[in-house]
């Protein structure tokens, strides 16, 4: 694992997370990483090369990268369950799946009101086991991510799954591209970002229900992407860079990463402190003094 020197760019006094001061970097090579999704069961991070249609796992113990999944069908985001099962969008086969624990693959969503979706992108599931994930048309615009065709659904939404029903929702339909989504630590707050609009919005969250919808931030630089939350309520943004924002919306500070843009972000490790990265063609990690919220 090659090492990189890095530090915070620091926008706000507030900020107070360190840890290391190197990137790591675990895998290079891919097209367009994406999805990283820790398994703390197994101690391994799964992540998405997405043209390349393909699902990665790099092994915590050794280091060892392996393909866990191809054909994957051009998954993006990826997620866990309560139960700590794989729940991941396929752009390809436009739907939302999960993987059993024998290994086969349970189709949980794939049209709303008979129609299909367009590419569903990032995925959370909240504490109920409802599954809340968005839908933009990557997958569909061109054969790089998935398959070329034309769009059944009338723009790109947000939509939540049942556990109990299985009937899927629509909770948002304001948005250009909607992409990234996490839960403050409470399940309050949903932060969704929108990536044509080039900002973050914040719902609240009542009985499966979302209000609101503010803009939470504006994007510093890139296009905004994938979203974590840390214990502290921190919302951690994929972008040009790393994106670090305060509860309130203050951009408290900046991770340069050594890629052209950074695709998403999740915290792993045993401790959950341990930030993992996908960027254009690679994946990194750094260790931070603070931990993630406990959904993935």
């Amino acid at each position: 694992m090659s090492k990189t020197p890095v530090s915070f760019a620091v926008h706000d006094a507030r900020f107070n997370v360190g840890g290391d001061d190197y990137l790591e970097c675990l895998f290079s090579g891919g097209r367009w990483t994406e999805g990283p999704v820790y398994v703390p069961s197994g101690k391994y991070l799964l992540f998405s090369d997405i043209p390349n249609d393909r699902l990665m796992r790099w092994d915590e113990t050794d280091g060892s990268v392996s393909v866990f999944r191809s054909p994957a069908g051009y998954t993006n985001g990826h997620t866990l369950d309560r139960q700590g099962r794989l729940v991941s969008c396929e752009q390809g086969e436009r739907r939302i799946t999960r993987t059993e624990f024998d290994g086969s693959v349970t189709v949980l969503a794939d049209r709303w009101e008979g129609r299909r979706f367009n590419s569903p992108n990032d995925v959370v599931v909240d504490s109920t086991g409802a599954v809340w994930f968005t839908d933009p048309p990557y997958g569909i615009t061109s054969d790089y991510e998935g398959h070329r065709s034309d769009p059944e659904i009338d723009g790109c939404h947000v939509y939540r799954l049942d556990p109990g029903t299985g009937a899927v929702r629509r909770v948002a339909d304001d948005f250009q591209r909607p992409n990234g989504l996490a839960f403050s630590p409470d399940e309050r707050t949903l932060y969704i970002a929108d990536t044509a609009g080039g900002h973050i919005r914040s719902f609240a969250v009542e009985d499966g229900k979302l209000a609101g919808g503010a803009v939470f931030a504006e994007s510093p630089g890139g296009r905004f992407d994938g979203l974590r939350v840390d214990v502290e309520g921190r919302v951690w943004a994929a972008a040009a860079g790393v994106h670090c924002f305060d509860p309130d919306g203050t951009h408290l500070a900046t991770l340069e990463i050594p890629q052209p843009a950074v695709s998403n972000l999740v915290f792993g490790g045993p401790k959950r402190n341990r930030l993992f990265i996908t960027a254009t063609d690679s994946v990194y990690s750094i260790m931070l003094n603070t931990n993630g919220a406990w959904r993935l």
